[in-house]
């Protein structure tokens, strides 16, 4: 994640992230620190306070997801050369490709109507 790619490991309090793109598409996410700060948390956080809990299967998946990215560095590493491959060949086709080296690449159109086109015969 974000806080191994610049190297802070150990050095963040409060993690939030998403099941929803990184580990398998589902839903909901997560937060991670200490025992003392999820505590409090859990106490006076309105949006935990009136939110539902993830389905099993979506736990299930996102847990699994993580023992596979933590077994092998053989998926990462495709990641890793996937993404490079599509900023390149995008990037040689002309495209602006927003933010630096991450597998989420932003195709910068620079016009809605026209984007909305390229969504529209992407499907």
């Amino acid at each position: 994640g974000t806080e191994e790619y610049f190297d802070h490991l150990g050095q963040i309090d409060i993690i939030n992230s998403t099941l929803g793109k990184a580990l398998g598409g589902a839903a909901g996410g997560y937060t991670t620190s200490s025992q003392e700060l999820i505590d409090l948390l859990r106490q006076r956080s309105r949006p935990y306070l009136f939110s539902n809990s993830l389905p099993p299967p979506v736990v299930a998946s996102g847990l699994k997801a993580l023992e596979l990215v933590m077994s092998s560095s053989e998926l990462l590493d495709r990641l890793k050369d996937n993404t490079q491959r599509f900023r390149s060949a995008m990037t040689a086709a002309g495209f602006t490709i927003s933010g630096e080296n991450h597998p989420i690449s932003p195709v910068m159109i620079g016009d809605a109507k026209l984007a909305s086109d390229f969504a529209d015969k992407m499907l």
